[in-house]
C-alpha cells in the first residue's frame, strides 16, 4: 500500500493529464456521437418497427465482437490514433442508446400518447412533450451504460496510440508492476463512477422536471 501511495503521488500529474485526455475523446466524444446517431435511430425504430429486429441484432453483433479484435480491424482503414478508438467507442455505444431508446418510448402508456393526440398535438409535439420525457429514465440509463463501457474499453485503446488512463496500465503490464497498473485503474473506475454518479443526477433533475 506504502508503494502505491508512492506511485500515485509521483504520477499524480501524469494521471490528471491522462484522466482529462481518457473522459475528452474517449468517453465525451463518442457518446456524443453515439447519442446523437442512437437517440433518433431508436425514435425511429418505433415508428417502423420492422426494422427494429434488423438494426438491434446488428448492434448487438457489434457488441458482441471482441474490443481487441475492432480496434485491429479499424487499422487500415483509419490508422492507429484517437480516430480509431472514438469509431470502436462509438459503435460500442450504440446498442445501449439504440435499444434504451426504442424500449423506453414503447413502453409509454399508450392511453397517454391518444389524450396528446385527442389535444390535437401532431406527431412531433406528441414525442417531444409525452413520449420522450417519460422515457427519459429508460434513455438515461442506456447513455450511463454507454459512458461506463467507453471508460472501461477506452483503456485498451493505448494500444493504438489514443492515450488515456490505458497508457498508466499498459506501461504498468510491461514494467510488471502492480502499483503502476492500480495507478492506471483506480482513477479510470473512479472516473466510471463519478460520470454514472454525474448522469444519474442529471437524470433526476430532468424527470423531476
Amino acid at each position: 500500500m506504502n508503494e502505491l501511495v508512492v506511485v500515485l503521488q509521483r504520477e499524480a500529474g501524469n494521471i490528471g493529464r491522462l484522466a482529462v485526455e481518457h473522459l475528452v475523446w474517449l468517453v465525451c466524444i463518442p457518446v456524443a456521437l453515439a447519442i446523437a446517431v442512437g437517440v433518433p435511430t431508436g425514435i425511429l425504430l418505433t415508428r417502423w418497427e420492422r426494422m427494429s429486429g434488423a438494426v438491434l441484432g446488428t448492434a448487438s453483433v457489434i457488441q458482441t465482437i471482441p474490443s481487441l479484435a475492432l480496434l485491429g480491424f479499424l487499422i487500415p482503414l483509419v490508422g492507429i490514433d484517437k480516430k480509431n478508438a472514438i469509431i470502436a467507442l462509438f459503435l460500442y455505444s450504440l446498442l445501449p442508446i439504440i435499444r434504451n431508446t426504442y424500449t423506453g418510448i414503447k413502453e409509454v402508456d399508450p392511453s397517454l400518447v391518444d389524450a396528446g393526440t385527442g389535444m390535437g398535438m401532431s406527431n412531433l409535439q406528441r414525442l417531444r412533450l409525452v413520449e420522450l420525457p417519460l422515457a427519459l429514465p429508460v434513455l438515461m440509463a442506456g447513455i450511463r451504460t454507454a459512458t461506463v463501457i467507453c471508460v472501461g474499453i477506452g483503456t485498451l485503446a493505448s494500444l493504438i496510440g489514443a492515450g488515456g488512463l490505458g497508457d498508466l496500465i499498459m506501461r504498468g503490464i510491461s514494467m510488471v508492476n502492480n502499483n503502476v497498473i492500480l495507478a492506471g485503474a483506480i482513477p479510470a473506475a473512479l472516473l466510471a463512477l463519478l460520470l454514472d454518479f454525474l448522469l444519474g443526477r442529471l437524470e433526476k433533475a430532468m424527470t423531476t422536471r
